[in-house]
């Protein structure tokens, strides 16, 4: 992947807040920095850290990893998959209900890439594992949507209700 051109990230995040029609100051606020720093940001005459740029993404409600990769960070290894575009797009979530279904959502896909790595390297894939082996859900990911929903005990989730 070739490498951003000088100013990029900053023109990157003007236009993601000008979709999402936040202003300078409003972003500003939300990412606890500056509007000369972020309008220096944007303008490319600054280059922000990642902490920034976690910040920013935080205000503009995008992932952190998109501003990472356009500001040459990290490499973009693969597009997001349709189920965290369509996370990140769903309004009616809150920020952290977002992060906590990408998490989830990513703790699958890296067992199977590891199960699918297992199975080429001749090793036996689990056959005929039941929920008394082990919980549908590593345990910080139970934890972090127990706000949200009743665990069963057994590591899968049902959803709370309640009357009154």
């Amino acid at each position: 992947m070739a490498l951003p051109k000088v100013g990029s990230i900053g023109e990157y995040i003007r236009e993601q807040r000008q979709q999402a029609k936040i202003s300078l100051r409003q972003l500003a606020q939300a990412a606890g920095v500056s509007n000369p720093y972020l309008s220096q940001i944007e303008r490319g005459l600054r280059k922000p850290s990642a902490e920034i740029l976690n910040q920013i993404a935080k205000g503009l409600r995008i992932s952190s990893q998109a501003l990472y990769v356009q500001a040459g960070l990290i490499e973009d290894r693969e597009p997001p998959s349709d189920v965290t575009t369509a996370i990140n797009a769903d309004t009616l979530l809150t920020e952290r209900q977002r992060q906590v279904l990408i998490d989830i959502y990513e703790s699958f896909r890296k067992e199977n890439r590891t199960e699918g790595e297992q199975t080429s390297q001749n090793a036996h894939p689990r056959h005929g594992s039941t929920a008394d082996d082990e919980p549908l859900l590593p345990e910080e990911y139970l934890a972090a949507l127990e706000p949200y929903a009743a665990s069963s005990g057994n590591g899968t989730v049902t959803q709370e209700t309640k009357e009154g």
